[in-house]
């Protein structure tokens, strides 16, 4: 399997912003970890229009303060309007309508959302594919007038208004009057659907953040400082861990099936990798830090640390490291006694 790094290439660009992909051609690591990603870029007063998608993702807020997004969960019929700025993490489940603004001011800085998460489910293996309900693309637009107004009860003349009248695609940018048109958002609502993430090292779970649930994913956010290491870490449960270098720079390094050494590599701010299931990951930080956020596909996942209190490797017994590793007493004191101070 290739593990090389990637970065996203742009899909769409307009007025009001700019949509890349990772493409499963290009990162076929992808395909055979189902999982995938995604970027939004949108400048202020960029709308995204209403939309769902095939596959389970979160999003995690790289830049903004002023980002708006609308939701409706399958099976209800309220939307809830959520406030985002940077750090923030939000789970999109599966068939969630959406929406996304950037609500700031026209000198404010972009809205920047990266989505990963699982294609199981998805018509392109690797790849996420939206159905937009509104805009040239709109699968409402694909039906004949005929249909839609007896859809509605509407005549053909409203019927070819509603489905014809936007002439955007994916993004478009708001003038001030539609602007004021945009609903407010709930603090209640945004306190239970978004969970900011702001800490070195932060790994939620549906323990922490039982929306995650919805989506099955969990993500983790890893903050080193310049030459730190994060020690080998793997999942026990099958899961798969898909990584964007969200921040500075550093070395990755990935072990796998008879413990080769399946990735060692240089990554900056705006890679891509996959872990694949079972596989160890160890990440050094360059001179100026490395900031990894992660989605991990289960929202309970089995996550072993090589060192630290809860290192498999420190649980055995001293006699057993000593036979395991063929060192003396005195290493494995060394290492026993290092590996707890971690």
């Amino acid at each position: 399997m290739d593990l090389t790094p990637k970065q996203a290439q742009k899909l769409f660009e307009g007025d009001g912003g700019a949509y890349y992909i990772w493409s499963s051609s290009d990162v076929p690591a992808l395909v055979e970890a189902k999982v995938g990603a995604g970027k939004l870029v949108l400048q202020p007063h960029g709308f995204a229009l209403p939309h769902y998608s095939d596959s389970s993702k979160l999003g995690y807020v790289l830049q903004g303060e002023d980002g708006l997004v609308g939701m409706v969960f399958p099976n209800t019929s309220e939307e809830v309007v959520i406030k985002l700025k940077k750090g923030d993490v939000i789970p999109v489940p599966l068939g969630s309508v959406s929406w996304w603004f950037n609500n700031g001011g026209s000198n404010s800085e972009e809205l920047v959302v990266v989505f990963l998460g699982e294609t199981t489910r998805a018509y392109i293996p690797g790849q996420f594919t939206y159905f937009l309900l509104a805009g040239t693309q709109s699968l409402l637009g694909g039906f004949s007038t005929e249909f839609v107004s007896k859809a509605y009860n509407i005549t053909k003349d409203e019927a070819d208004k509603i489905t014809k009248s936007q002439t955007g695609v994916l993004i478009i940018k708001l003038g001030e009057d539609e602007k004021t048109k945009i609903p407010k958002p709930s603090e209640n609502s945004t306190h239970k659907l978004v969970h900011n993430i702001t800490c070195t090292t932060t790994t939620l779970t549906e323990k922490e953040f039982p929306f995650l649930k919805q989506a099955g994913l969990s993500a983790s956010l890893i903050k080193l400082e310049a030459n730190a290491i994060s020690s080998p870490i793997y999942t026990a449960d099958a899961t798969v861990q898909v990584v964007y270098v969200a921040g500075g720079s550093g070395q990755i390094q990935i072990v796998g099936l008879d413990g080769k050494l399946a990735l060692d590599t240089q990554v900056k701010a705006g890679d891509l990798f996959v872990v694949p299931s079972f596989f160890m990951v160890a990440k050094l930080a360059g001179k100026n830090g490395l900031e990894c956020f992660s989605v991990i596909t289960s929202s309970q996942p089995v996550l072993e640390d090589l060192a630290g209190k809860t290192s498999a490797l420190g649980a055995l017994s001293p006699e057993m490291l000593q036979i395991a590793l063929n060192i003396t007493p005195e290493l494995q004191g060394l290492l026993s006694s290092r590996i707890r101070k971690i």
